[in-house]
């Protein structure tokens, strides 16, 4: 990982903080069994937001692999206090032209992410499926998402802030599996595939709730068959759009199972499927005029697509309002 000259009397006075703050912090309420309380989500209340997933969350920042992740990758897992907290995220670095959604989401767009009023802690990798061992790695240093979580786990659960009352973490995955299964003649089953899928992604999600991350939004795999990559070839696009329905359906029910095993838990879900969809179907309104080619160029206006699989700026500024209009929703 890129390792740039950082503040160090900085960095360590706000890891002394922080970790001062934690000792001193209130911990979640329980009811008269000693049971954890579930925490009631107020959105404006959420000062520090977490992100695992694939490149439709990844942001690049000055300790991370270059266009692919934050901090660190699978060759160089690790880090120290003072690096994650001098880490920076770099603008206008990600999947699209610009911004993503989870930069219009929080508001953190540049800079260390201690600066912004909600903190953007971002260990997504682009390129990630859910588990190494059961989906072929896209490079050899890609960080799937269940090492993401032992990542944070390890070196930065202890560093970085998580009150259960004023932390959101978001789980976004299943695009790069369901797209990397296309041609895959090893699985003859995959409803039983996705399940063994599921059952590595929640026990990652579990052991972020175990470590303290309580409150969690769940965003579905979209309609990539619609994408520039498949929508002209009919074959691949109605395979894709098959194994997108059957993983959404999958992800749903283990989403419910965690729920009602986790009762202290905060768990909501957003319907990117759905949302895409919509969009796609009625582009105008949305200001897009090209839904079916792309423009990887610096300023695609009215494309909906960046690149063959990635959507532009302007997607993920609307799926960002969609999805604060959600956490806003009483």
């Amino acid at each position: 990982m890129r390792r740039p000259a950082v503040c160090g009397l900085f960095a360590l006075l706000y890891f002394w903080f922080l970790n001062v703050s934690l000792i001193f912090a209130k911990p979640p309420s329980a009811d008269g069994g000693g049971r954890l309380k579930k925490q009631r989500f107020i959105w404006d209340q959420i000062k520090y937001v977490y992100a695992f997933g694939d490149s439709y969350s990844f942001v690049q920042g000055t300790h991370g692999f270059a266009n692919f992740s934050f901090i660190g990758d699978a060759l160089d897992l690790s880090f120290t206090p003072e690096q994650l907290l001098a880490n920076e995220i770099i603008p206008r670095n990600t999947s699209s032209e610009g911004s993503n959604w989870l930069e219009f989401l929080t508001g953190c767009f540049e800079g260390s992410p201690t600066r912004c009023n909600k903190q953007l802690w971002d260990f997504a990798f682009a390129g990630s499926d859910i588990d190494g061992t059961l989906l072929p790695l896209h490079h050899n240093f890609t960080i799937p998402l269940v090492d993401q979580v032992k990542q944070w786990a390890q070196f930065a659960a202890n560093v970085i802030p998580h009150p259960p009352s004023q932390t959101l973490t978001t789980w976004w995955i299943g695009i790069n599996d369901t797209g990397d299964t296309i041609s895959n003649a090893t699985i003859t089953d995959f409803s039983a595939f996705w399940n063994t899928e599921m059952t590595s992604y929640f026990n990652a999600v579990q052991q972020a709730t175990d470590n303290g991350l309580r409150t969690h939004l769940f965003i579905n795999v979209p309609p990539e068959e619609r994408a520039p990559g498949s929508i002209n070839s009919p074959t691949k696009a109605a395979l894709l759009k098959a194994h997108i329905e059957l993983f959404n359906s999958i992800l749903a029910s283990h989403i419910a199972t965690f729920e009602a095993t986790n009762p202290d838990t905060t768990v909501m879900t957003f319907d990117a499927h759905s949302w895409f969809n919509m969009v796609l179907d009625n582009p105008q309104p949305f200001g897009f005029t090209n839904v079916t080619g792309f423009c990887t160029c610096a300023n695609p206006a009215g494309f909906f697509w960046f690149n063959t699989g990635h959507p532009t700026e302007r997607v993920h500024k609307l799926l960002a309002g969609a999805i604060d209009a959600q956490l806003r929703a009483p």
